[in-house]
């Protein structure tokens, strides 16, 4: 049996059209959210036959999910199937509005974890490794599904909440963990707890680390620090409480992710515009996932800005290849100075000095021109000497622009076990 990732484009096209059809017929008109978004844009599901059809239907947007939870509280109006048959309680991370609650069913939930399944597989993991999640398990989505389904396939799971980041760093190393799940940056903060603590990273047991929530995993500089530090394999991996799990960077061509496209159709939109962009061309994702019957997404809006590669990639998977993988969000694009500046492009710079250990960026567009403070925390006092000036310096030569930088004394800033805050707007 053919893999899905190994199907031609024209087999993938097929099956992505057949389980389209199928979710239409299944959530239509019983989705009271989507059959009446369909009905007022006068289309009948009936027509839309293949992913080229998708076009006809209204985009999905954030604001819309939330303002339909606010209207029908709690969980609004795009679950296609009465409460009781539903099973698992999510809700988004908060970080660019309220919080979304997001419900699926049995059915699901199994689809979410199919999908994690396919990211293991990708990225080689296998019987015998031992998986490690250092986070407190809440309410959000992500690593929920990557647990469960890592407990399917039959590997054993180290939960890491509740504990400070020394005992988590204890704990893996006293369980043998071989692979850890986490953020880029806290990979980063256990790094530089290890260092303190006297612990040999690269002398452990880890050996690859799955890295999600932020750009950092497809940076090079920041995926550099923490492969140095860890001395194992980083796999960048992106996903969405509102859609699942999307994709994963493959082992043969690191800083770019695989679309999991036997499970979700995948657009790339310029975001003024909302028109197609041609490969190579950064844009909006816009993704369908073909699954989750339960609490579906037709064309969600993502917000991430990505590139689709032009070029095959050289592990030979069928799945279309985001070059960079999550380049940063649309919403997050900051103009200066007749630049614009993504937070990724400025961490890309920042992390390729090694004195930093970590930062902080108050942005000020009170002005007619945008200014940028930046804060460095060198990893000792000794290394603050002349920092600022060379960071500035490097920014100024490849983002043609000057900010206000300037050095605190380590251990100042805060430190983040999950998605890192350190841009601040004014």
């Amino acid at each position: 049996m053919t893999l899905p990732d190994q199907l031609p484009r024209v087999a993938l096209a097929e099956k992505q059209n057949a389980r389209l059809r199928e979710l239409l017929r299944e959530i239509i008109p019983a989705n009271r959210f989507y059959n009446q978004k369909l009905a007022a844009a006068g289309i009948n599901s009936k027509d839309i036959r293949t992913a080229d059809d998708l076009v006809r239907i209204p985009f999905t947007t954030k604001t819309e999910l939330s303002a339909d939870q606010i209207a029908y509280p709690p969980y609004g109006q795009v679950l296609t199937y009465p409460i009781p048959r539903y099973v698992r309680f999510c809700q988004t991370s908060g970080t660019t509005s309220q919080p979304l609650r997001w419900l699926d069913t049995r059915e699901s939930w199994s689809w979410l974890l199919e999908c994690w399944e396919m990211i293991y597989r990708i990225a080689g993991v296998g019987l015998g490794d031992r998986l490690f999640f250092p986070f407190s398990f809440g309410p959000f989505l992500g690593f929920w599904t990557a647990f469960d389904a890592a407990t399917r396939l039959g590997f054993l799971c180290l939960p890491g909440g509740g504990m400070s980041s020394a005992a988590r760093l204890r704990f893996m190393l006293d369980n043998q963990a071989t692979v850890v799940l986490c953020t880029p940056t806290y990979a980063l903060r256990l790094a530089e707890v290890a260092q303190q603590q006297g612990i040999d990273l690269k002398a452990g047991p880890v050996r690859k680390l799955i890295v999600a929530g932020e750009p950092g995993g497809s940076i090079p500089a920041s995926r550099a620090r923490i492969e140095s530090a860890w001395g194992a394999r980083v796999f960048d991996h992106n996903g969405l409480t509102e859609v699942g799990a999307v994709g994963v960077e493959c082992p043969e061509n690191p800083a770019g992710i695989h679309i999991l496209e036997s499970e979700y159709i995948a657009e790339v939109i310029d975001p003024a515009t909302t028109q197609p962009v041609p490969q190579g061309t950064i844009g909006e994702l816009v993704l369908t996932n073909l699954g989750r019957w339960g609490s579906p997404a037709l064309r969600y809006r993502t917000g991430d800005s990505v590139k689709v590669d032009p070029h095959p990639c050289p592990c030979g998977r069928s799945f279309l290849r985001l070059q960079g993988g999550i380049l940063g969000r649309t919403d997050d694009m900051i103009h200066v100075r007749g630049n614009n500046l993504y937070p990724s492009a400025l961490e890309a710079v920042i992390h390729r000095f090694p004195e930093v250990s970590e930062y902080r960026v108050e942005v000020d567009q009170r002005e007619s021109l945008t200014a940028l403070r930046i804060e460095l925390e060198p990893t000792r006092d000794s290394l603050a000497t002349g920092l600022a000036d060379r960071v500035d310096q490097a920014i100024r030569q490849e983002l043609l622009f000057r900010a206000e930088v300037r050095t605190v004394a380590p251990g100042s800033l805060p430190r983040y076990e999950m998605k890192a805050r350190r841009f601040h707007k004014k």
